[in-house]
Formats: structure tokens, C-alpha cells, sequence
């Protein structure tokens, strides 16, 4: 009896973890590039608090059918304080392939997007500005099977919990900055 029922639990275990890697795996990842950087690369000073801080221009490609509406995070892992929020934009239309290059600081932008705010207080794009050393920032992009139900100057804390159940595919861009 109980051989039996362990060859049961293995089973049962080996049919879940599998289900697992065969939903992750049909999971389509989005590419998002910069004409202003590379992937890894420095992020160029005119998007910096050293320069303009403008938001950066920003394209991608492999949206998923089905995508209601799109999602940007930007936000730096190796701040001294925890990670620290640059961008923060919903409710992109879907299909939007790219954000161009300073972006207004505005609650709703043309598209209908909405901006919500940055670790400095305000809404809308803010660009790296690290104390000292070399810090890493990622520019997360999610596509959604909704539209977001929250009001622009939402933190990111309350877009990640609105998405939670409804992210159909996301990517990344990494880019550095020193200072």
C-alpha cells in the first residue's frame, strides 16, 4: 500500500511540474530594443539626471494576439535604498510598437496610456541618477489581456498587483549608468 501510494505522489508530482514547464515555456516573450542604447549598454547622459532627463525612445516587437493593452516598468535594482522607480506607464494600446523619446511628463498621454509615478515623486519619467557606482536599470515591458483599472499617478507597487493574473508575455531591456 504504501509503495503504491508513494508511485502515486511521484507521479502526481511529475505531471504538475511538467504542466508547469509547459505553460512557461508557451509563454512568448516580448523584444524590446533602444535605437539610444543596447542591451547592457551605457544609457547616453541625455537621458540621465545628468543631461536632459528625457525618457528614452523605446520599440518592440513579438506583442502577443490577444493583448489588450501594454504595461512599461523602468526601475533600478541597485539603488542603496531597494529598488528604486524611474517610469512607470499603463494601458498602452496594444498595438503600439514604441514610446519616441521624451515622453511628457503628463498624467495621460495622446494614446490614452496613463503615467504613474517615480521614486522621486513625480509622474512621468525620471532617468538614472545613482549616488555613485555603476547601477543596472530595466525597462520592463508586459502585455495584458485587460486594461488596467487604476487612475494615472498609480505606483508600481498597485500597477503589479492590478496585473497579477493577466500578463500574456513580457521582456526586457537592461542599460547601465555611472555616474
Amino acid at each position: 500500500m504504501f509503495k503504491k501510494a508513494f508511485c502515486l505522489t511521484v507521479v502526481s508530482f511529475l505531471l504538475f511540474h511538467y504542466q508547469g514547464i509547459a505553460q512557461s515555456a508557451s509563454r512568448t516573450e516580448i523584444r524590446i530594443t533602444s535605437p539610444a542604447f543596447e542591451e547592457g549598454g551605457m544609457i547616453p547622459r541625455k537621458y540621465t539626471c545628468d543631461g536632459s532627463d528625457v525618457s528614452p525612445p523605446l520599440e518592440w516587437t513579438s506583442v502577443p494576439e490577444g493583448a489588450k493593452t501594454l504595461a512599461l516598468i523602468c526601475d533600478d535594482p541597485d539603488a542603496p535604498m531597494g529598488t528604486w522607480v524611474h517610469w512607470v506607464v499603463f494601458n498602452i494600446p496594444a498595438s503600439t510598437r514604441e514610446l519616441p523619446e521624451n515622453i511628457p511628463p503628463q498624467k495621460t498621454l495622446a494614446n490614452g496610456a496613463k503615467q504613474g509615478i517615480n521614486d522621486f515623486g513625480k509622474i512621468g519619467y525620471g532617468g538614472p541618477c545613482p549616488p555613485g557606482g555603476t547601477h543596472r536599470y530595466y525597462f520592463k515591458l508586459y502585455a495584458l489581456d485587460t486594461e488596467i483599472n487604476l487612475e494615472a499617478g498609480a505606483t508600481k507597487r498597485e500597477l503589479l498587483k492590478a496585473m497579477e493574473g493577466h500578463i500574456l508575455a513580457q521582456g526586457q531591456l537592461m542599460g547601465k549608468y555611472k555616474r
